[in-house]
């Protein structure tokens, strides 16, 4: 029969090192994340202004993404309180369930949607 109060001792220095380990790892991650951020930041602001960047391996580009978006106060007086707070929690894609499902006026839906640009740094390769 083996001891457990043992085996707990004989555990601890190698869970120990695991934790240190993952708590190393994920401090590194989000200073990369953060360092990749301002980094991002600065290169689309370059681009945005004309300016252009390049590697041996890539190329900076900006691409443009759009999101519809729905604001709250115009969603609110379209289709009432109940209905703005049922998909204020969620998105746009429980709005457009609610348009499908016939609880809200499609039309009237499209007619208050926003489309929202998003810039996006993408790194193109380049080929040779």
């Amino acid at each position: 029969m083996t001891d457990l109060p043992h085996e707990i001792d004989a555990q601890e220095p190698e869970l120990r090192e695991l934790l240190e380990r993952y708590a190393m790892l994920r401090d590194t991650i989000q200073g990369l994340e953060t360092e990749r951020e301002a980094l991002g930041a600065h290169l689309k602001a370059a681009l945005a202004s004309g300016e252009h960047a390049e590697t041996d391996l890539y190329r900076a580009v900006l691409k443009v993404t759009r999101r519809i978006e729905y604001p709250l106060d115009r969603f609110r007086e379209v289709f009432g309180d109940a209905a703005a707070l049922e998909v204020a929690s969620v998105d746009r894609k429980k709005a457009d369930a609610l348009a499908v499902a016939g609880d809200l006026d499609g039309e009237r839906l499209r007619d208050l949607a926003v489309v929202r640009e998003i810039q996006v740094l993408t790194l193109q390769p380049k080929t040779r």
